[in-house]
């Protein structure tokens, strides 16, 4: 997790002064990454309830942006299954983006263990607690991110992740596809439902390119 830590940091520190420029305590923004723990729907959940809508638009756009940890649930579920059910419900709460790609690159190799999983995600989530309180205490000093670049840290972290599974079959193809209906559905309906209809472009890509019985690989 060390090396880790230096390139999601920047991430929870920034959230952190998010949070504070708009106008919430240090403890409202430290209470959300001690519940929610999911750093983008974080960003959009504060930006959404800043416009002043109702309720449920604001539940909607975030289940909208994490809706892709169904679909990491799904994959991780099968590699877990040894797990009591207290350690798979701690587990899948601690299942971010990072940890996604971890766990899947340790169980090609290995079968996970309670404590590989949890020595991994667990100093995740206080690193991220940290940060983001240091971020809500002085994020304010630092007034103009975007001349530091911060503001380009969220597109970096996850082409970051999907790069780290560029030697798997059809990656080329899912990734195009996913990328491309991404960007459709941001120029057409808007965020933030560009995320979740890009990834399922991207696993029904993966389904139809696997082949069937004396198909062709794609």
């Amino acid at each position: 997790m060390v090396p880790l830590f230096a390139a999601a940091s920047p991430f929870g520190i920034v959230f952190g002064a998010a949070a504070s420029a708009s106008g919430y305590t240090v403890f409202e923004t430290v209470f959300s990454s001690l519940t929610m723990f999911a750093g983008a729907s974080q960003f959009v959940f504060i930006e959404v309830n800043g416009a002043a809508v109702p309720a449920w638009p604001v539940m909607l756009a975030v289940f909208a942006v994490n809706f892709r940890h169904i679909l990491y649930s799904a994959s991780i579920g099968r590699a877990i299954r040894h797990f009591s059910f207290l350690q798979k419900a701690a587990g899948f709460f601690l299942l971010t983006d990072i940890q996604f790609a971890a766990m899947e690159a340790r169980s090609a190799r290995q079968q996970l263990t309670p404590a590989y999983y949890f020595g991994f995600g667990l100093p995740l989530y206080a690193m991220w607690i940290g940060t983001t309180a240091l971020g809500a205490l002085f994020g304010k000093l630092v007034e103009h991110p975007e001349k530091l670049g911060l503001d380009f840290i969220l597109p970096i972290y996850f082409l970051a992740l999907l790069m780290g599974f560029r030697k798997r079959k059809r990656f080329v193809l899912v990734g195009c596809v996913a990328g491309l209906v991404s960007l459709l559905v941001f120029k057409t309906l808007g965020q933030p439902w560009h995320i979740s209809l890009g990834a399922l472009a991207g696993v029904a890509a993966a389904a139809i390119a696997v082949p069937g019985k004396g198909g062709q690989n794609v």
